[in-house]
């Protein structure tokens, strides 16, 4: 009684390594990343000689045009493992690896170097291309760089996870919980042509 209450025990899979978790924690992490490339990345000085207006915001969009497609990518890539199987799922986790890292650089870039994120905005904004400006980054390319990391780890924890994942079909599922197989099934036709009771 004792190792027939074990096992199925045994077979439950861990919290990180459950689909549910590990899919919805990918989606809302590229959610994440993609929200922060709505809100403002760079804020800018400018000369008031130069514009109308001497402050001007810089999207993340615009300041790090990859960020946007890259959490794209992420987030369909998160949706596709829910329903991938086990070769799949390696592909995509570097998918998803690659985007992370992806996002973590072009965050950095932007952190590293905020005037030359924000050039192509000043220029668009003064008409004169190499202008010099005050600029100050906000929070949001340093959320952008934690959520690419947490996404990383959410793809090196793919592969290993989908170990304890189920059969991913309904015709799978229904034929292991019945514990048949083709073989089996035409053994079953077989007993019941020759009269006897395959049960």
């Amino acid at each position: 009684m004792t190792s027939e209450a074990s096992v199925p025990a045994a077979t439950v899979p861990p919290r990180w390594a459950r689909k549910p978790t590990l899919v919805l924690a990918t989606v809302v992490l590229a959610l994440a990343v993609f929200g922060t490339t709505t809100q403002t990345w760079i804020d800018v000085r400018l000369d008031p000689n130069a514009a109308s207006s001497s402050d001007l915001h810089v999207q993340g969009s615009k300041a790090a045009t990859a960020v946007t497609a890259l959490a794209l990518v992420a987030l369909a890539g998160g949706l596709a493992a829910s329903i991938a199987g086990r070769i799949a799922r390696w592909i995509i986790a570097v998918i998803l690896g690659l985007s992370a890292v992806g996002v973590i650089a072009a965050a950095a870039i932007v952190l590293a170097d905020p005037l030359g994120a924000a050039q192509g905005a000043i220029a668009a904004a003064t008409g004169i291309s190499g202008g010099e400006a005050n600029v100050a980054t906000t929070l949001f390319p340093v959320v952008a760089v934690i959520t690419g990391a947490l996404l990383a780890v959410c793809a090196l924890v793919l592969p290993f996870a989908g170990r304890y994942w189920k059969t991913r079909t309904k015709y799978d599922a229904g034929r292991a919980k019945r514990g048949t197989g083709p073989v089996d099934e035409i053994d079953s036709w077989d007993s019941l042509s020759r009269g006897e009771d395959p049960t």
